[in-house]
């Protein structure tokens, strides 16, 4: 029961590692002439809406930015994010 409990844990905090750390991806251009180059994605406001995804969550304690919390709320249904159902979500956490 406690190899179950240990493996199910490192299971959760991989999971959870994996999805906070996908915004930092890197971005490789190739050009015909020229030799590699590197730089990090600055996704515009379209691009930044596909990083999200209904993926569950549906309260203000587990987004990590009030730009999270709008997408859940436009996009996802049953999200408890906008008590006063104003359409702004989480005021007192991240959209203040």
């Amino acid at each position: 029961m406690k190899k179950l409990i240990l493996i199910l844990a490192v299971g959760f905090a991989a999971w959870q590692f994996y999805f906070k750390h996908q915004d930092g991806q890197t971005i490789t251009n190739y050009d015909s002439d020229s030799a590699p180059s590197s730089f990090t994605a600055q996704p515009s406001a379209p691009a930044l809406a596909r990083t999200y995804s209904c993926d569950g969550r549906t309260y203000c304690s587990q987004m990590s930015s009030c730009e999270e919390a709008t997408y859940f709320l436009q996009h996802c249904p049953g999200v408890k994010m906008d008590g006063n159902n104003d359409g702004v979500p989480c005021e007192q956490q991240w959209c203040n």
